[in-house]
């Protein structure tokens, strides 16, 4: 209700002062339109200070609030407002009033595909923050909010202040590199959590809490190969737990306390099973250890007898959905160079397959069909998937082409010169966005 909303913004303005709350709606905003401009940001960022100072003020008439509110979602609405363009915006102003402004309010622009932030040298940052201190401070809050818009607000306004703070301090110093160098190691921890709380909040945004716990199990199926179901289905689901809790909380330290529990105890599980897990965790900062779990390439696929599929009683009984993760899960281990992406492509077309199936006149005949489609069709195209994914992990990049132009050539019915290409330039292009541990989600699902 309108009270609440103006209570929430007058209380953060007045406990966190003007520039801290100004501050805050950089990010907040750059976060929640992270395919708007700077300009348009600045815009926005404006009107909201504004609208805070002059109605959060002792003694402002009580309408002040819900007035301006009014006006500036009239004005989000105008054919030339100058805010950030949304799809959605058009269906929000059909609305009235309070829905109006509550519709608006809960936009957001999808996250951007690859995070843009590039971090120029020192002395140039120097230079720039000399020449216009604050319009430095409003471009690197906007451009590092925008490239992170998915890590949770604390661990972007803690990582964003410390910077500024490395920044105006190193800048004045009489040994500048030397003060970089320092300010850069204490920062480390900070900035392996904006990294990787990313990373998880973009997951768990696009996949939603059942896909992202099966996409953290095939990960790890992946990285190690000899560990069973039942060792690592608990690790994936507290993974998925931790995003749950973390990706939209306000607590200040909630995502790197539950990241370094999670870590901990992946540490604890799997050490001994795995050397390359035990390197990872010999260090002494939890956070490293977690950053280097992530990082860590496939292991080689094991030698290991094709996997028993469920039977369609199994796949129809209550505990069907762990069948079918048990089973996409022994996939995962056989095809250590699957991309995330097929397997999530995977894990929603075993939830439609039970759907269909388990719900029709005779389930038994609706997987027979299904299962004869699989074997002809889905096997030899997983095997693809793995195999390329797998050159573009071993070869230079010139060379993993050359292989491609080749298999491409053999493989495709007398092609012609563009058809190949343009078939080798989509292929090479998946690789590279795909193939890689940290693929954007929902690009790579658009691409599969």
């Amino acid at each position: 209700g309108k009270a609440y909303v103006r209570e929430k913004v007058c209380q953060e303005y007045k406990i966190l002062g003007k520039e801290n709350f100004r501050t805050m709606t950089i990010i907040a905003t750059s976060q929640k339109y992270s395919n708007g401009t700077f300009q348009e940001i600045g815009h926005l960022v404006r009107e909201i200070v504004s609208l805070a100072e002059t109605c959060c003020a002792d003694g402002a008439d009580p309408s002040c609030y819900d007035a301006g509110s009014t006006a500036l979602s009239e004005k989000s609405c105008g054919p030339d407002s100058p805010f950030p363009a949304h799809p959605g915006t058009a269906q929000c102003c059909g609305q009235q009033g309070l829905e109006r402004k509550l519709c608006l309010a809960a936009l957001r622009h999808p996250p951007r595909a690859l995070p843009g932030f590039l971090q120029p040298s020192d002395r140039e940052l120097c230079h720039a923050f000399r020449l216009e201190p604050r319009e430095f401070a409003d471009r690197f809050l906007y451009e590092y909010a925008s490239s992170y818009s998915q890590a949770p607000l604390p661990v972007l306004l803690a990582s964003t202040t410390t910077f500024l703070s490395m920044v105006s301090t190193c800048c004045i110093s009489p040994a500048p590199v030397a003060c970089f160098l320092k300010e850069k190691l204490e920062r480390k921890t900070l900035s392996l959590l904006t990294l990787t709380s990313n990373r998880i909040c973009s997951r768990f945004s696009a996949y939603g809490k059942d896909k992202a716990s099966f996409s953290s199990l095939a990960s790890l199926a992946q990285k190690i190969p000899t560990a069973s179901f039942e060792e690592l289905l608990p690790l994936a689901e507290d993974a998925a737990e931790v995003a749950s809790q973390c990706c939209d909380s306000m607590a200040e330290d909630c995502m790197q306390k539950k990241l370094l529990e999670h870590t901990a105890r992946v540490c604890s599980a799997l050490s001994a099973r795995d050397e390359r897990f035990a390197a990872c965790c010999r260090g002494k900062n939890l956070m490293e250890n977690h950053f280097c779990i992530l990082a860590m390439p496939p292991a080689p696929a094991p030698r290991l007898p094709e996997p028993p599929e469920p039977t369609n009683k199994e796949l129809c009984a209550k505990e069907g959905a762990l069948h079918a993760t048990r089973f996409l899960f022994e996939l995962a281990r056989r095809h250590p160079n699957l991309p995330e992406a097929v397997l999530a492509k995977l894990h929603d077309s075993s939830g439609k397959l039970r759907g269909e199936c388990c719900s029709s006149k005779d389930p038994s005949a609706c997987w027979d069909s299904k299962r004869q489609r699989i074997g002809a069709e889905l096997f030899p195209f997983l095997a693809k998937a793995d195999q390329l994914c797998g050159q573009y992990h071993k070869l230079p990049f010139l060379e993993f082409k050359k292989r491609l132009r080749d298999s491409l050539a053999q493989t495709q019915p007398e092609p012609s010169p563009a058809q190949l290409q343009q078939l080798l330039e989509q292929r090479a292009s998946f690789a590279s966005s795909c193939c890689l541990p940290d693929a954007p989600p929902l690009l790579c699902a658009s691409k599969v």
